[in-house]
């Protein structure tokens, strides 16, 4: 490639969130989702790409779409929302995405937790490929406490195994907090989320060391030899590993999901995205005694900050999220021109 054209490969562009959205939204009805699926993705993936999560943004499109095409997921599926108990709602995505499944519970789901104080939303027949925290963040702005758990593919080593059997199994956990935006985190129990691996891969950088092993179990940092046939490690050794276990029986055992090891898409080229469940809790604090939930979030947190720490979680986010709404979303101009190209 010439000076030139790396320039220009290299040349960023600005979308409002409006604008990123919109586009989403037109490539996946364009690829066979429903519009209301269309429009839970594009949300998703541009809420990521504008808070600079870049694996979940639209580095996620291409995976999307070939995994539409693959036959593997049904873009057009309706969720099956089902009133079980009076804090329990499951949801069977019926083999579509899981962000749909949500949206189809939430109302039932915050009615119950306002009644009850607590509920849990199962998800299962469902394909989660974002990033989770958007799936929790709006509960703590309405005043709630959420927690979510989601299981994925096998890629990852149990500690003291040879071989993959948990997903990377993110876990998420957002919170109200006076006077500033939720507490919100999202982390893999892996040592790194599979996208970061394969962002690694594409850009020519390597992993952490103790991220994890090559096709033969010896530890690696190349995330060319993590991806063939290799596999990432739990963070924290026995620790990451049994949080993942945890995940797995509650995403999947627990909703009635497929574990990360229990699908088989070798039948169906290009497909990405895992078949498997999600677990919701949501809390209403406003059920508690005492001084009110948010003021005491706000407590800890100044206690923290008093002790030297400088960054919360969420505050990366938060600020590259305000940074977007004053310049727009930054996008590469080849990313653009990606996306453009699959209208």
């Amino acid at each position: 490639m010439s000076q030139t054209s790396q320039a220009a490969d290299a040349s960023t562009v600005h979308l409002s969130f409006v604008e990123l959205t919109a586009l989403l939204q037109r490539i996946f009805e364009r690829h066979g989702t429903r519009p209301e699926v269309a429009q839970c993705l594009a949300f998703n993936c541009a809420s990521a790409q504008r808070d600079a999560a870049h694996s979940h943004g639209v580095f996620r499109i291409p995976g999307y779409l070939s995994t539409l095409a693959s036959g593997w997921v049904d873009g057009k599926a309706v969720p099956v929302v089902e009133d079980i108990a009076s804090g329990f709602v499951g949801v069977d995505a019926a083999n579509g995405f899981a962000q749909p499944a949500l949206a189809a519970a939430r109302g039932l789901l915050i009615d119950k937790v306002r009644s009850a104080g607590i509920a849990v939303l199962a998800i299962r027949n469902s394909h989660h490929f974002a990033a989770l925290w958007p799936d929790v963040e709006p509960f703590a702005r309405e005043g709630l406490v959420a927690l979510s758990v989601v299981n994925s593919m096998t890629c990852v080593v149990p500690h003291g195994a040879r071989k993959p059997v948990f997903g990377t199994n993110p876990i998420a956990f957002a919170a109200p907090c006076h006077g500033r935006d939720p507490i919100v985190f999202d982390m893999a129990t892996s040592a790194l989320a599979h996208g970061d691996v394969q962002i690694a891969a594409r850009d020519g950088h390597e992993v952490p060391p103790g991220s994890g092993v090559d096709r033969l179990g010896q530890p690696t940092q190349d995330p060319e030899a993590i991806l063939d046939g290799g596999a990432l490690l739990p963070f924290g050794a026995h620790k990451g590993s049994a949080l993942s276990m945890m995940i797995e029986l509650l995403a999947a055992a627990l909703t009635g999901g497929h574990f990360s090891f229990e699908f088989d898409w070798s039948g169906h080229p290009g497909a990405k995205t895992p078949w498997t469940g999600q677990l919701i809790i949501v809390i209403d604090p406003d059920k508690s005694r005492g001084t009110p939930f948010a003021q005491r979030s706000e407590v800890l947190v100044k206690q923290m900050e008093a002790a030297g720490l400088t960054r919360m979680a969420g505050d990366r986010r938060y600020a590259a999220r305000a940074l977007a709404e004053t310049e727009g979303i930054a996008l590469r101009a080849s990313e653009l021109r990606d996306l453009e190209g699959f209208l």
